[in-house]
């Protein structure tokens, strides 16, 4: 039989299917989606949990009039595909080849950029208020997952929603899962119910007998208002109602069928918010990644056929801050961990089990996170927030206004601090133009695993607000927890080798790109590994500007409000800094981000040979 999903190169060919033929589309679907994740890496157990909702919703919706915004979106590949976009989704995550986000750049089917957690509902609303002002046609749908439902920012969206949101749909896609199993007292309300499967068997069952009673018409109608009696009671759509908006599920969000019917429905027919509720399951259709859909949520080339993912490196950052956090749980009994949905990607996997009192996961609230730690350190308890750099972010007036402010001993360890694969969405290389105005703030960058858990220990002992930041993956040299402490001190930066004519100062594991610098150059460089960001090793610095010597900063962040605008705003000027440009940058792997903006050794050695010849 002929390939669907190779007829299908838009919306019109899927909706030119006839609908009987969507559930073989569906499989033909996970196949490529599996394929081309094991060849290139990918998320994987969420986007076959969505297969069938992204069908149904270009199958009823109408991409050209109704905006379709995935929250977080690293689930929206299906969506991707079905939009025109089969062939170059090939080149997924490949520089200059398709994002594994929603990218308006890339498509016009994608309306924003989405990245980050809870946006979704925000977007669409006012997506949908603009559509009303003006009188435009269509809709605009959220999908948003449980766990991002779990956000502030969801909430703020749904109390707004019925003042301007006649055109908003929200589709709820409830897989009990973010990255981890979801937690907190809204996961809990929403799980209340019974599973999709038993309470949608049952219900179906019911009416396959009240259908065979003559005069069953009147039985059916009581029934349903009992139905809507009890879900009042019961169910979590009675939340949703007191807010104004129209809740409709639980259903199988992998009913094709179903979900068109009710799709179909509600474009038909309402005209107020509506949330349709649908249960999912991450991993679909794919044993190993139905079984452990937390390990096979974001992977890298792996073998499809066989299911076993390359052993994780153990010798990264991730792993080393791990080690060291339970190191110091050991030895500091009132040290506690909090994480925003991410124990696992950050390491605390161990801590988690070991100490599961001692960790706070707080869910996708990285706000919450910070304020909840400044009342954990107002209480007693000396907590250390382990947060993605790019995630911070949306936290900053947290950290200013709960710990900086209050001054309180508050350590935050910021992993994928610097350019990753991921894209625009996820690169860690803006929080320092951010922190670096805060009072009170300590912030620093180790160049090795070793010297982070040094760092960690330093920070714990310093009893003030501090951010350790580092990259994703490892710096190269073996990391040995049972060295003894690498001596820190506060705004010390470690002159790693000495030279006169010209001093290049790197932050954190651009040291090593510091030292194959100078190698290129001929071995006549000062290398210096900041260490400190805030406050800067100013006499140093002084010292070796008065000496004639020029400078040059390395930085794996933005080169406005990093590591080199600290020291040209210290200096003056005259600072040679590389960093990442001040633009948007592109996915792709960070080597040929690092070819491509001039952030190899190489290139950096070229300008500065030239540098050095002018002055």
């Amino acid at each position: 039989m002929d390939s669907l999903l190779e007829n299908i190169n838009g919306v019109a060919d899927l909706k030119a299917l006839p609908p009987e033929q969507l559930p073989a589309l569906a499989g033909e679907l996970r196949e490529y989606i599996l394929k081309v994740v094991s060849e290139n890496g990918g998320h994987l157990s969420s986007n076959l949990g969505t297969v069938e909702l992204a069908i149904a919703l270009l199958y009823c919706f109408e991409p050209e009039n109704d905006a379709i915004v995935w929250d977080v979106s690293h689930q929206s590949y299906a969506h991707k595909i079905l939009t025109g976009r089969r062939e170059f989704f090939r080149t997924l995550r490949r520089f200059d080849g398709c994002c594994g986000f929603q990218t308006p750049t890339e498509s016009a089917d994608d309306p924003c950029f989405a990245g980050h957690a809870g946006t979704s509902i925000s977007s669409a609303l006012g997506i949908a208020a603009a559509k009303s002002a003006a009188d435009l046609p269509g809709v605009a749908v959220a999908v948003v997952g449980d766990g991002a439902l779990n956000c502030g920012l969801s909430f703020e969206a749904l109390n707004n929603a019925v003042r301007c949101g006649k055109k908003l749909v929200i589709v709820l896609n409830d897989n009990r899962m973010s990255i981890s199993h979801n937690v907190g007292a809204l996961q809990s309300y929403l799980h209340r119910l019974i599973t999709a499967n038993r309470y949608m068997g049952v219900k179906n069952r019911i009416k396959r007998f009240v259908d065979r009673c003559p005069g069953h018409d009147w039985l059916l109608s009581a029934i349903r208002k009992l139905e809507g009696l009890t879900k009042a009671a019961l169910l979590p759509g009675a939340f949703f109602e007191e807010l104004g908006i129209r809740y409709l599920g639980p259903m199988d969000g992998h009913d094709i069928p179903g979900l068109i019917r009710t799709f179909n429905h509600v474009r038909e027919s309402f005209e107020r918010p509506v949330l349709i509720h649908v249960i999912t399951r991450k991993g679909k259709g794919y044993r190993p990644a139905e079984e452990d859909p937390e390990a096979f949520h974001g992977v890298g080339r792996f073998d499809a056929a066989s299911g076993i993912l390359p052993p994780a490196s153990v010798n990264n950052f991730s792993h080393a801050f791990g080690s060291a956090m339970m190191e110091l749980a050991a030895a500091e009994s009132n040290m506690v961990a909090v994480s925003a949905a991410m124990a696992y990607s950050t390491g605390l996997s161990d801590m988690r089990n070991a100490y599961p009192d001692r960790l706070f996961d707080v869910g996708i609230a990285e706000g919450h996170a910070v304020t909840f730690a400044g009342g954990l350190a107002t209480g007693g308890l000396r907590p250390v927030v382990a947060i993605y750099a790019t995630f911070m972010q949306r936290a900053l007036d947290n950290v200013f206004h709960d710990v900086c402010l209050n001054n309180l001993p508050v350590v935050f360890a910021l992993d994928r601090a610097g350019a990753v694969e991921d894209g625009p969405t996820h690169n860690g290389i803006y929080d320092l133009g951010f922190l670096r105005e805060l009072p009170n703030l300590v912030i620093m960058q180790p160049a090795t695993e070793n010297e982070l858990r040094a760092m960690l220990f330093f920070a714990y002992k310093l009893c003030r607000p501090v951010v350790i930041r580092y990259p994703r993956g490892g710096s190269g040299t073996p990391f040995d927890p049972a060295a003894p402490v690498d001596k820190i001190e506060l705004g010390r930066a470690q002159t790693v080798k000495s030279g006169t004519r010209l001093a290049i100062w790197s932050s954190g594991a651009e040291l090593a790109t510091a030292l194959k610098v100078d190698e290129l150059l001929g071995g006549g460089c000062a290398v210096v590994n900041a260490r400190f960001v805030k406050p800067l090793d100013i006499e140093l610095l002084r010292r070796q500007a008065a000496a004639g010597m020029l400078i040059a900063t390395i930085e794996d962040h933005a080169a406005v409000g990093g590591l080199g605008a600290a020291v040209a705003a210290e200096l003056g000027g005259g600072v040679m800094v590389f960093g990442w440009p001040d633009k948007v940058m592109p996915h792709g792997k960070t080597a040929r981000l690092r070819a491509e903006y001039g952030m190899t050794p190489e290139a950096i050695a070229g300008k500065l040979a030239g540098f050095l010849q002018d002055v």
